[in-house]
């Protein structure tokens, strides 16, 4: 890539992240106002940009009214305590924004993968937490998930990145090594957690770092949608309307598969086999309600 052409993209980029960080500012005033509560939470690949997305939505907002949990590992008492007990106590208060870096999902994960848990404490936290999400909407949480997504070689390069700078050498662990030869453990537990856990998240796919000053792409996290939605826009393709095209074309109307998750319907998109459809999609072409959805927009996304 040229250097104009570089000095340009990173233009638009600092542009578009400009115009998502003041949206941030009014939303958060709005929340201060209302009273409202809201729990963002970032899951994904270690070195898939967390941090950096976390780092670009709190930049500009009130301290005073923002918080960032990236809670260590539990300490014996912890240990001894209800699973979720610890997160409860981080939870937001009335015109609070809380962004968690890494969740209880940490028991579906690394836990899981590493051997950290046993097999009967997994399953009860598969069982366990839909019920505390379900719980948490009830009582007027807004709920916000998010899991960033990064490929196998791209994350290679940034553990090496890290390795080799003495100011982010601390980012790196023993287990975070580990994930590169258990990466297709962590595959299987991510496609588990998606499957047992009904509630709607983002995926982010963050392929690579901004050339000139190592940003992720995916510092617009609250507000990914809308740039997703614009930047097919501007390709002149709505991305719902477009699974909805291709769908209806390749199925004749309907996509239920036999493939059940917990009782739910499972609608398959027609790009890709591996991937299902949001529900606001999947509800106007199958005639079925309770469906699951895993990732938006399905017919742009590479599994991770």
């Amino acid at each position: 890539m040229s250097r104009t052409r570089l000095r340009l993209k990173n233009r638009l980029y600092e542009r578009e992240l400009e115009r998502l960080q003041v949206q941030l500012v009014e939303m958060q005033r709005w929340i201060i106002d209302s009273g409202t509560r809201v729990l963002v939470i970032f899951e994904g690949r270690d070195a898939a940009g967390k941090g950096g997305a976390i780092k670009r939505i709190a930049q500009y907002l009130n301290p005073r009214s923002v918080r960032v949990v990236a809670l260590p590992q539990p300490s014996e008492r912890e240990r001894g305590q209800w699973y979720f007990q610890r997160y409860v106590q981080q939870l937001p208060t009335a015109g609070e924004i809380v962004l968690m870096d890494r969740s209880w999902y940490n028991r579906a994960g690394v836990e899981k993968v590493m051997g950290y848990c046993s097999d009967d404490e997994y399953e009860r936290f598969l069982q366990q937490v839909p019920d505390l999400e379900r719980m948490l909407v009830d009582d007027g949480i807004l709920l916000i998930k998010y899991w960033c997504s990064v490929s196998d070689k791209e994350q290679q390069r940034r553990f090496k990145s890290r390795l080799n700078d003495p100011m982010r050498r601390w980012k790196i662990s023993k287990t975070d090594l580990q994930s590169i030869i258990r990466w297709e453990d962590y595959s299987r537990a991510k496609d588990a957690m998606f499957d047992a856990t009904d509630t709607a998240r983002t995926v982010v796919h963050d392929r690579q770092r901004r050339q000139a000053g190592g940003t992720p792409e995916c510092a617009q996290p609250l507000a990914v949608t809308g740039a997703l939605r614009a930047e097919q826009a501007r390709e002149g393709r709505d991305p719902e309307t477009s699974a909805r095209q291709r769908l209806r074309s390749a199925t004749g109307g309907c996509a239920t598969h036999g493939a059940r998750s917990r009782g739910k319907h499972r609608i398959a998109c027609a790009t890709r086999a591996d991937h299902v459809l949001p529900a606001a999609v999947a509800a106007e072409i199958c005639p079925a309600k309770n469906l699951v959805s895993a990732c938006w927009p399905c017919c742009r996304a590479v599994r991770p």
